[in-house]
C-alpha cells in the first residue's frame, strides 16, 4: 500500500515541477518569440527599485513619527498641571518712599582677550534678516506666531502676556532647560514658551517638536556664512548668536508684545522662576532708571551668598543676562543699532546702559549646566557649576518692592553701607572681625579691588568699567555667614572704561 502511496506522490510532484516550468518559459516570452528587450528589463528593474525606495521612505517615516511618540508620553507621565494665571500687583507710588528698603553669556566671561580683539565691531549695527514667506505671503515666522493674538488675558492689564523666548541652537539637552519652564510654569496662556532655533541641527529640532503644543519653534531662516575679519574667525560663533537674537527679537517684538523673558538652552531655572518676574514686573514698568530684570548673580555661590535671604533683591550697574525681562520699549531703543557680533558686551557700554540698573536677586533664579559651547566651557569648572540654584518658593507679587525704586533704594542702600565699619581684607581673611553686623572693605584702585575678588572668590573683572554685581561701585556678598560690601570711597565719581 505504501509504495503505491508513494508512487502517485511522485507522480503528482513531476506533473507540478513540469507545468511550473512550462508557465515559466511562456511569461518570458513575447509575441514574436523573441525573449524581453534589455529596454523593457531595464524599466522593469527600476520599478522594483522605485517601490522599495518608497517602502523604505514610508518605513523610516512611521519610526520618527513613533520615536516622537513615546518622547511625548514619556514627558507627559512627569507633566505637573498648570495652575491659574497670576495678577500684576499694584505698587504704591513711587514719589512716596516711605518703605525702607549673565551670553555672559558664560560663552565668555572675563576674557579681556576677546574684549580688545573686538571692540571695533561693538556697536556696529546688524543687518536685517530676510525672511522666508509663508503660502499666504507673509512671512513664516510670522505666521507661526500669529497664533498668540492676546497681550493681556481676557484684555485685563493685571494680567500681561509675557512671552518666554529660549535661544536654541545645536543642545540637545535643551529638553533639561524645556522641561523646567514647563514644569514651573503658571499659566500656559500667560507664560507661552516660544523657541527660537539657530544652526538647523535636526536632532535638537526633532527634541524641541517632541513637545508638541507645549512650545512654540521658530527657525532662524538665515543660515549663510557670515564674514568676519582673519583675526577674529575664531570668534565667529558670536556673530551668529549675534544675528540670531537680533532675529528673534525682531520677530517676537514685532508681534505686539510688551515684554518678553530671554533664556539660553543651557540653563536651569527655579521653581517660582516665573513668580519672580511677575512680582518685578511693575516696578520695572513704574522706574525708568531701571532697563531689565534678571534671575542671575554672578557671585551666586554657596558661601558667598546668605542661603537665607531668598526675598533679598537688589539694584545692579552691572547687565547679569542669563535668564532676564525686557520691555518693547528698551527693544526699540536698541534694535536700530543691534550690533553684528558680542551683543552682551555691547549692551553693558555706557552708550547703551545710559545709567540704568538691573534688578538681581540675592539667591539666582537660575543657573547654567552649559558647559561645552562657543567658549569652550570658560570659567565654567572654576566657577559656574558652583551656582547656587533658590529652592524656596518667594510669593514676589505679594511682597511690597517699592524699596527697589530708585529714590527710597539708593538713600537706604548707601547710608547702610557707609555706616558700616570698615575692615581690612586681612582681618577678614584670618576672621578676627570683632563684629557679627555688616562691614565693609574699602578699595580705591583697581588693583586693589582685584586682589581682595580673587583673595575672597569673586568674580573679579570688569565690563565697560563696572564690577560685577555692583551698584555705584559697591559689591554686595557673604562672607563666613557675614555681610560684606567691597566699596569705594564715599565721594566715588562713577566707573571707570580704563579698569575693563
Amino acid at each position: 500500500m505504501r509504495p503505491r502511496k508513494t508512487i502517485l506522490l511522485v507522480g503528482v510532484l513531476v506533473i507540478w515541477v513540469l507545468m511550473t516550468y512550462l508557465a515559466f518559459m511562456r511569461s518570458v516570452r513575447v509575441t514574436d518569440g523573441s525573449r524581453p528587450r534589455p529596454s523593457v528589463a531595464n524599466k522593469l528593474m527600476l520599478e522594483k527599485v522605485q517601490y522599495f525606495e518608497q517602502n523604505l521612505k514610508t518605513f523610516s517615516e512611521n519610526r520618527q513619527n513613533l520615536y516622537r511618540d513615546i518622547i511625548n508620553i514619556l514627558r507627559r507621565e512627569d507633566k505637573v498641571p498648570n495652575v491659574p494665571a497670576q495678577a500684576i500687583p499694584i505698587l504704591p507710588s513711587q514719589e512716596s518712599p516711605g518703605t525702607v528698603i549673565e551670553d555672559a553669556r558664560n560663552a565668555k566671561e572675563g576674557n579681556s582677550e576677546l574684549e580688545a580683539e573686538t571692540k571695533d565691531v561693538l556697536g556696529v549695527p546688524a543687518p536685517l534678516v530676510p525672511v522666508p514667506e509663508a503660502e499666504d505671503g507673509r512671512p513664516e515666522v510670522e505666521r507661526v506666531l500669529s497664533k498668540f493674538q492676546q497681550r493681556y488675558l481676557n484684555n485685563d492689564p493685571a494680567f500681561p502676556v509675557i512671552p518666554v523666548v529660549v535661544f536654541a541652537c545645536n543642545r540637545i539637552s535643551v529638553n533639561k532647560c524645556l522641561d523646567d519652564l514647563i514644569r514651573y510654569r503658571p499659566s500656559a496662556e500667560q507664560f507661552p514658551i516660544i523657541v527660537s532655533q539657530d544652526c538647523d541641527d535636526e536632532a535638537t529640532r526633532n527634541t524641541i517638536l517632541s513637545y508638541r503644543d507645549e512650545v512654540t519653534l521658530i527657525q532662524q531662516p538665515d543660515q549663510s556664512d557670515i564674514p568676519v575679519p582673519p583675526k577674529e574667525k575664531k570668534y565667529k560663533g558670536y556673530y551668529k548668536i549675534s544675528r540670531h537674537y537680533g532675529w528673534a527679537l525682531r520677530a517676537v517684538f514685532g508681534q505686539g508684545f510688551d515684554s518678553v523673558i530671554l533664556v539660553e538652552d543651557d540653563l536651569s531655572v527655579a521653581p517660582e522662576f516665573y513668580e519672580y518676574f511677575l512680582g518685578t514686573y511693575p516696578i520695572l514698568k513704574r522706574d525708568k532708571s531701571l532697563w531689565c530684570v534678571s534671575a542671575w548673580n554672578d557671585n551666586g555661590k554657596e558661601g558667598l551668598i546668605d542661603s537665607t535671604a531668598h526675598d533679598l533683591l537688589y539694584r545692579s550697574d552691572f547687565f547679569p543676562g542669563l535668564g532676564w525681562m525686557m520691555t518693547k520699549d528698551l527693544w526699540d531703543e536698541l534694535e536700530p543699532k543691534w550690533p553684528k557680533a558680542f551683543w552682551d558686551d555691547w549692551i553693558r557700554q555706557p552708550e547703551q546702559r545710559k545709567e540704568r540698573a538691573c534688578i538681581r536677586p540675592e539667591l539666582p533664579r537660575t543657573r547654567t549646566f552649559g558647559k561645552i559651547g562657543v567658549s569652550n566651557g570658560l570659567f565654567f569648572d572654576k566657577h559656574l557649576k558652583y551656582i547656587k540654584l533658590s529652592e524656596e518658593f518667594v510669593s514676589f507679587t505679594k511682597t511690597n518692592l517699592s524699596y527697589l525704586v530708585k529714590s527710597a533704594y539708593d538713600e537706604a542702600f548707601l547710608k547702610t553701607v557707609y555706616q558700616s565699619p570698615v575692615v581690612t581684607l586681612d582681618e577678614l581673611k584670618r576672621g578676627i572681625v570683632m563684629t557679627r553686623e555688616p562691614i565693609r572693605i574699602a578699595y580705591h584702585t583697581k588693583e586693589q579691588y582685584k586682589r581682595a575678588t580673587k583673595n575672597l572668590g569673586l568674580m573679579d573683572d570688569f565690563k565697560s568699567g563696572v564690577p560685577r554685581t555692583a551698584y555705584r561701585g559697591i559689591v554686595s556678598f557673604f562672607y563666613n555667614g557675614q555681610r560684606v560690601y567691597l566699596a569705594p570711597s564715599r565721594n566715588w565719581k562713577g566707573y571707570d572704561l580704563t579698569w575693563s
